[in-house]
């Protein structure tokens, strides 16, 4: 059987020689199409290569009615429906460590260059002056290196700058203690990175956790001689908190490779002299380039005529195929996933799971694969997959438990996930009822029951009266509207948790403000990504 390939994209024909070179595939480069042009031929294809150039939509994939596989030549998957794709049964790939080395060098490579003023100095010379005094940069040596994400490129970073003789401060959810002391550098939270660190460097995906994590907030903590580093996405850092702090002498300069909005032209960043920036070339080698087409050529040939696959970012046929009963307990493990991992203050070293009832019965390893991807997307975003769920969570050192029992625990059904570390534990039990769907019935010792929905305030409080009242007060002077309210509580009179359902975000004014009636203790604020 032959199979069509088609390269959307400029890509390293070199790397792409395992497609030239096997019979069973014929090979087709078309890049610069237009969405109308891509339409008219899709159809007749069995793959499609891209890597940023050719945005894969859902009217492209709803012609595609032979395509199986899409395949971006690089990391990032954005633009590729991938919603549309797992519905329509075509399996998406990625290289996710064709570009390790080459983002590691780069992040080196900017940080030097920050250091030493060299674009500058460059640009000046090239102009014909000869100026070494406004030119002078200082040393990395004893100096100290905050690092955001010690994921394979950050400790890429890391190990590297070792070499420099700097100090590195380092802050990763799933970065442990012992991890830290194998690689010979010291935990610390983002507020001390941000106080004690000479240069900062970021290696994080882009997530609502990490959205404006470099804040006016931040550069207020921070030395005037910082230097900061972004080489993973855009958005990380807020550009106008940014500018506004070189601006006034709060840190000393920067240096970009990504932005907010791309192509950065007319982006104020790309023009101010104290920001050093280049074109997203974080993954532009020589080298990087062709590994990644290496990556995909390989990976199609093992999903079309093995049916192997390694580097799938969503769900592929055989994971995917929906089962009316089962369905509405992966909807659950999503959504109880990702509640349970944002009420612990600290990422788990350890997760158990409990299926009781007739869902212990069942094949329930999908199900399992669903939670673990909701607790992992708060920190990993689109890294995370029902296919390398459970290979990421091991290589955070995080061990995982299933137990299973056909004793009900007050449900037909019920699911319960434990999180724990050293210093915290969240539990959270779940159930799917007859025309309810699903419900989350126990949060740690507290009795609940409540939908979960886009977004909700879980408040710790003292059993007493009014407290209801006063909340509904603030809330509504605020502009926010509860959906819902549920009451959970141990004792009469004792410890008891509020459930607000809510419109929107609540603001962390707001929130200080709730904090301030009497018995109030603790606020977390949910919001769920899969109900967006």
């Amino acid at each position: 059987m032959n199979y069509k390939v088609l390269v959307a994209d400029p890509i390293s024909k070199d790397g792409l020689k395992d497609l030239y070179q096997d019979q069973a595939f014929e090979v087709t480069h078309q890049t610069g199409l237009t969405e109308a042009e891509l339409l008219s031929c899709i159809e007749q294809y069995d793959a499609m290569i891209v890597r940023s150039q050719t945005t894969v939509t859902d009217r492209i994939i709803e012609k595609a009615k032979n395509l199986k596989v899409i395949a971006r030549a690089g990391v990032g998957v954005d633009n590729i429906n991938i919603e549309a794709a797992t519905k329509a049964g075509i399996i998406v790939i990625n290289a996710p460590d064709g570009n390790t080395i080459s983002a590691t060098e780069h992040s080196v490579a900017m940080i030097l260059s920050m250091a030493r003023n060299i674009p500058q100095a460059h640009h000046s010379l090239k102009n014909g002056d000869w100026d070494r005094k406004s030119f002078k940069g200082t040393e990395l040596y004893q100096k100290t290196l905050g690092v955001i994400g010690t994921g394979r490129i950050g400790i890429g970073v890391i190990k590297r700058l070792q070499s420099f003789g700097m100090h590195i401060l380092a802050y990763d959810p799933y970065l442990s203690e012992d991890k830290a002391k194998e690689l010979e550098i010291t935990r610390a939270t983002i507020d001390e990175i941000a106080e004690q660190s000479d240069f900062i460097t970021i290696h994080t995906p882009l997530t609502e956790k990490t959205k404006g994590l470099i804040n006016h907030d931040f550069f207020n903590k921070t030395k005037q001689n910082l230097r900061i580093i972004n080489v993973a996405r855009g958005g990380i850092i807020n550009e106008s908190d940014l500018i506004e702090a070189l601006d006034n002498g709060k840190i000393a300069g920067a240096a970009l490779d990504v932005f907010e909005e791309e192509p950065a032209h007319q982006s104020p960043v790309a023009q101010h002299p104290k920001i050093i920036v280049t074109p997203h070339l974080g993954a532009s080698t020589i080298e990087a380039q062709e590994k990644v087409a290496i990556s995909v050529s390989k990976e199609i040939i093992e999903i079309l005529k093995h049916q192997h696959i390694n580097h799938a970012v969503n769900a592929p046929n055989f994971i995917f195929n929906e089962d009316d009963d089962i369905q509405p307990f992966i909807d659950l493990a999503q959504m109880t996933g990702e509640v349970v991992i944002q009420l612990m203050p600290k990422a788990p070293r350890e997760l158990k799971i409990l299926y009781a009832g007739d869902i212990a019965l069942d094949d329930t390893s999908l199900i399992t694969r669903t939670l673990v991807k909701g607790v992992l997307q708060q920190d990993m975003a689109d890294r995370v997959n029902l296919i390398n769920a459970l290979v990421l969570l091991n290589e955070q050192n995080v061990t995982y438990t299933i137990e299973k029992t056909k004793k009900k625990k007050g449900f037909s059904n019920y699911i319960e996930i434990e999180l724990i570390n050293k210093e915290n534990s969240v539990k959270l039990g779940a159930t799917v009822l007859n025309g309810f769907g699903p419900r989350i019935v126990r949060i740690n010792d507290y009795p609940v029951d409540f939908k979960p929905e886009t977004y909700h305030l879980l408040i710790n409080h003292n059993d007493r009266p009014g407290v209801v009242g006063k909340t509904g007060q603030i809330l509504g002077q605020h502009g926010v509207n509860i959906a819902s309210m549920h009451l959970g509580r141990t004792q009469l009179g004792g410890n008891a948790m509020m459930i607000l359902t809510v419109d929107d975000i609540v603001s962390e004014t707001v929130q200080n403000e709730l904090l301030c009636i009497d018995g109030f203790e603790k606020i977390n604020q949910i919001i769920l990504n899969s109900n967006k």
